[in-house]
């Protein structure tokens, strides 16, 4: 994710970000315990502390992304960009009204199925949230062809996401939209 977390630096409103990188204590799901969304949520709390107020927008790859969508419904995350997430079915989504999200997913993905980010993505702007998918020509699941291109496009909606605002936020009625 350290690319990721440069091409951010880069931009000109990044030397204004907060960026920290959330390593997890354990390996994999591991069922109900869920372990990444546990280490999701100490590492927010951690940076509400150390920068109260601040909106968050969270970025994850994979099992990351899932966490990320997990935590999604904190009070200070704006928002979240989802690459190549892992999407199970049936996971739930209410808790996304009022956020935004923004899914780059290659189709071609053999670990993680773009097929079932549409979906939570559909059943998530269905719920109230402002979603954007983004289906990339290449890249796999690591991401590595084109692996710029991934870099930028999430600087980009980090950026984007960061200036974001929703109107009253919980109770929002974003445009549910699928681009």
């Amino acid at each position: 994710m350290r690319p990721f977390a440069t091409q951010i630096d880069r931009r000109p409103w990044g030397r204004q970000a907060l960026i920290a990188l959330v390593r997890y204590r354990h390996r994999g799901w591991n069922g109900d315990h869920a372990h990444p969304v546990q280490d999701a949520l100490r590492a927010l709390d951690d940076l509400s502390a150390l920068a109260p107020g601040v909106p968050v927008v969270l970025i994850g790859h994979s099992m990351g992304g899932r966490a990320a969508l997990a935590v999604a419904g904190r009070d200070a995350v704006r928002g979240v960009v989802a690459l190549a997430p892992w999407c199970p079915r049936g996971e739930p989504v209410a808790h996304l009204r009022g956020r935004a999200a923004v899914f780059l997913h290659d189709e071609a993905d053999p670990v993680t199925s773009a097929a079932q980010t549409w979906d939570f993505a559909r059943r998530a702007a269905a719920g109230g949230a402002d979603v954007q998918c983004v289906p990339m020509p290449a890249g796999g699941h690591a991401m590595l062809r084109g692996a710029g291109r991934w870099h930028e496009l999430a600087a980009d909606y980090t950026g984007a996401l960061l200036a974001w605002a929703p109107a009253t936020h919980r109770d929002a009625q974003p445009a549910n939209r699928r681009d």
